[in-house]
C-alpha cells in the first residue's frame, strides 16, 4: 500500500495525523451531511487498518466501541502503518434512531453504491470509491437489531484465511465463519482484496458494557498481530468457540415471550429456552432446543408474533 493517504483531496503522509470531512448529501433543510473521518499514520511504511462502527444508525453500541477507542488514544503510537477510524457512518440513521436511511434503504445493502443513487447508495459509494482502495484490512462494529442481543462474537469469511487470522487474533469469545451478504460492506471490501471480520455485540439503541470492553481489547490485539502495537498494549489471546453453522430459531405462536435461557450458554436438544404464553393464560407455549448448540443472540422483546427470531444458535 502507499505510505500516503488522500481522502477527499486531503493528503495525509507518513506520521501525520487529523480528520476530514466526506459531503455525502443534503438534508430537505439544506443542512449538508458530512462524513468525519479521522486519520493516524505512522512514519514507517505498514498496513493500513480502517475501524468502523454505524453502517445502521441505531447500532450505538457499535459506535461507543470506536469512540471509545479516540479517547483511549489507540493509535498515537503506532509503530507502522495507519489507521482510518469511522465512528458513525449512517448519520441519517443515527439522527432518526433507525437502522435504515430516511428513504428505507440499508446501506449495508447497498455496496457499491451509487455517486448519484439512494442515500444508502451514496454513503457506500464514498466507502467503495474512496476508502476501500486504501486499506488493507477493516474491521467494522456492529450490534444487534430490533430488542436481538447479541453475545460478543467475529464474524468472518470462510474461505478468506486473512480473515479467519483476524478473527483469531481479536479474541472475542466467540467467532462465526459465514459467507458473506450479498451487496453488504464485507462483500464490497472483500471484493477489492481487503481483508474484513465483522463485531457483533450487544443490542441496538443500548449499551451493554460486557461487549464493549471485548471489543476494545479485540482492536489492540489485531493492531498487535499486524504489527501496528507492541506486546505491552495487547492481553495474550483468549481460545475462541469457532462455529461454522448457525440458525435462527423462531417463535411457533404469538405472544408474552419469557426466556429461560441467554446468550453465551451452551444447551442440549430439548432443553427449555423460554415460553410464549397468551395474554388471558389460556396457552403455554415451551420453547426447546432443535439441537445442541451455542446461544449467539436472544430476543429481548416481550412481546413476540409467530415466526420472529427468538435464540441464534451455533454449532
Amino acid at each position: 500500500m502507499p505510505a500516503v493517504l488522500n481522502i477527499n483531496k486531503t493528503t495525509f503522509k507518513p506520521g501525520s495525523s487529523g480528520s476530514v470531512k466526506i459531503d455525502i448529501a443534503d438534508l430537505p433543510s439544506g443542512t449538508k451531511i458530512d462524513l468525519p473521518v479521522h486519520v493516524f499514520s505512522s512514519a514507517k511504511e505498514g498496513p493500513v487498518l480502517l475501524v468502523c462502527a454505524g453502517l445502521h444508525g441505531d447500532e450505538v453500541n457499535g459506535i461507543e466501541i470506536v469512540r471509545r477507542s479516540l479517547v483511549k488514544q489507540f493509535y498515537d503510537n503506532l509503530l507502522c502503518g495507519s489507521v482510518v477510524v469511522m465512528p458513525l457512518i449512517n448519520i441519517y440513521g443515527f439522527i432518526n434512531f433507525s437502522r435504515e436511511v430516511p428513504d428505507g434503504k440499508d446501506v449495508n445493502r447497498s455496496f457499491p453504491g451509487s455517486k448519484k443513487g439512494s442515500l444508502a447508495a451514496q454513503v457506500a459509494y464514498v466507502l467503495s470509491k474512496t476508502i476501500f482502495p486504501q486499506i488493507d484490512y477493516a474491521i467494522d462494529f456492529h450490534t444487534g437489531g430490533r430488542s436481538r442481543y447479541n453475545y460478543p462474537q467475529i464474524r468472518y469469511t470462510i474461505d478468506d484465511e486473512r480473515s479467519k487470522a483476524l478473527a483469531v487474533a481479536f479474541g472475542a469469545p466467540v467467532m462465526l465463519g459465514n459467507h458473506v451478504i450479498e451487496k453488504s460492506f464485507r462483500q464490497e471490501a472483500i471484493k477489492q482484496g481487503k481483508s474484513t471480520i465483522v463485531f457483533e455485540g450487544g443490542e441496538s439503541l443500548r449499551y451493554d458494557g460486557f461487549s464493549i470492553e471485548v471489543a476494545l481489547q479485540g482492536i489492540k490485539n489485531v493492531m498487535h498481530h499486524l504489527n501496528m502495537i507492541d506486546l505491552e498494549q495487547a492481553s495474550d489471546l483468549i481460545p475462541s468457540q469457532n462455529f461454522v453453522k448457525s440458525t435462527w430459531q423462531r417463535a411457533e405462536s404469538s405472544g408474552l415471550f419469557i426466556w429461560e435461557k441467554s446468550s453465551g450458554l451452551f444447551v442440549r436438544q430439548d432443553e427449555l429456552l423460554g415460553s410464549i404464553h397468551d395474554p388471558h393464560n389460556n396457552y403455554q407455549i415451551d420453547v426447546k432446543a432443535a439441537r445442541d448448540g451455542y446461544i449467539l443472540g436472544h430476543n429481548n422483546a416481550t412481546v413476540v408474533n409467530q415466526g420472529d427470531a427468538l435464540f441464534h444458535l451455533a454449532w
